[in-house]
């Protein structure tokens, strides 16, 4: 047995409860049928009447056996409202046709197929109903019943029922449907809001683990920074060239450490002791390019017009790194960045010639780990790059070019960066 997803267990849960329904169905037409031959004396087709409800509960029996079995789909459902359907017409048949007051009923099935049913297939409930009640209208059996009962009802009448039916049915069918699928709609932007919410809960859980790792790092780097001090200005290493070439080495990789710690714990809100730095937009963009990987691959296309004075966000600088590296990491020999301006927007496009995006990919972007990467933790550049939009009130849109490569735009307001002039 194949594991049931949602659309399927709610098949189940709806065609169990359609088999509740049916059991109510048979109990009330059985109380119905001995009541109006016992009490009000009308003769009633007692053996084929009995058989119909007879049929009805081994329809259901059958529905019950399905629902035990596993998926249901549409079409179980479908069956199963046409069989009653096919049995409420009979019953009716046999007992005054368009006369029986219980036609409604009929309604009661149109009702239930909008809510359970495809559009399609609750339409057909709709054709079906309607053309039962005009063959009940034009072919059914008048009752043996006592002139105090005996209703005549004449033609015009009984096409003004048949339509009034159809009207019903037809309206009830699209303000029914209109509403369901409102419902739908609803759950479903409900659902998104349950899923951004928990990735917004990972994301936290990822920046309280980030800016923790940056506070331990922090006292240690320094203690290294403060020794290779102490050992540069040490005669012994000054006097010899090589050592004093590796201490300055270190040096700057300890700074480099001491830079990343100070843009995680910057990028979790958290003071540094760094100000703010203010630079302008092409300055950002190439300091960007100037630290990333395969720099020489990448060229700038600036579309911009005017420089802008902004100031330096680390957190988009590593999303727009994070972008770079991943375009290099999927054989791109060409790298192209471009700035360019739309009124008050500012969109930063990365275009690459390499492997593109996969289908799986494109289908999930924003999501944790979706990567073709087999290291562990990989897949977290564009989710991390799509969180940083969202909170700098921007977006991300990715797509794969015609040919070979792969595109990501970035929309985000200027006024994010930009610096207010007085």
């Amino acid at each position: 047995m194949r594991p049931l997803f949602a659309g399927d267990e709610a098949s189940r849960r709806n065609l169990l409860l359609l088999s509740h329904l049916r059991w109510l169905a048979v109990g009330g037409q059985l109380v119905t049928i001995l009541a109006v031959h016992m009490l009000l004396g009308v003769r009633l087709p007692m053996t084929p009447m009995l058989l119909t409800l007879f049929v009805l509960v081994m329809v259901n029996l059958l529905a019950l056996s399905l629902y035990l079995r596993g998926p249901v789909n549409n079409t179980t459902l479908l069956a199963t409202l046409i069989m009653d359907v096919g049995c409420l017409s009979v019953q009716l048949y046999l007992s005054g046709g368009a006369t029986n007051p219980f036609l409604a009923l009929y309604l009661l099935q149109v009702v239930l197929g909008a809510v359970l049913l495809e559009a399609w297939s609750s339409w057909l409930l709709v054709a079906l109903t309607s053309g039962a009640l005009g063959v009940l209208a034009l072919y059914a059996p008048p009752l043996d019943v006592p002139e105090t009962l005996r209703i005549a009802l004449p033609r015009p009448y009984i096409l003004a029922l048949w339509l009034n039916y159809t009207l019903a049915a037809v309206l009830l069918e699209l303000f029914v449907t209109r509403v369901t699928r409102n419902l739908r709609h609803r759950d479903a932007y409900l659902a998104t809001l349950r899923q951004r919410a928990a990735e917004e809960e990972h994301v936290v859980r990822i920046g309280l683990l980030a800016s923790g790792a940056a506070h331990e790092l922090g006292t240690p780097l320094a203690s290294l920074s403060v020794a290779l001090g102490d050992w540069r200005g040490d005669p012994a290493v000054s006097a010899d060239p090589r050592l004093a070439e590796e201490v300055a080495e270190m040096q700057a990789e300890v700074a480099r450490c001491k830079d990343i710690v100070a843009g995680i714990l910057f990028a979790a809100g958290e003071v540094t002791g760094q100000a703010p730095e203010r630079t302008t937009l092409r300055r950002f963009l190439s300091g960007i390019v100037a630290n990333a990987a395969a720099r020489e691959a990448i060229r700038i296309e600036d579309l911009l017009g005017r420089d802008i004075a902004i100031v330096s966000d680390k957190a988009l600088g590593q999303a727009l790194l994070n972008l770079l590296d991943n375009a290099a990491e999927a054989d791109a020999s060409n790298i192209l960045l471009s700035a360019a301006l739309s009124e008050d927007m500012l969109i930063l496009t990365v275009q690459d010639d390499g492997r593109g995006f996969p289908a799986h990919i494109l289908s999930a972007i924003g999501q944790p780990y979706q990567s073709t990467k087999a290291r562990r933790g990989a897949g977290l550049g564009l989710f991390l790059t799509n969180n940083v939009l969202r909170t700098l009130g921007g977006t991300l849109e990715a797509r794969n070019r015609p040919g070979r490569g792969a595109q990501v735009a970035l929309r985000l307001p200027l006024e994010a960066l930009a610096i207010r002039q007085p």
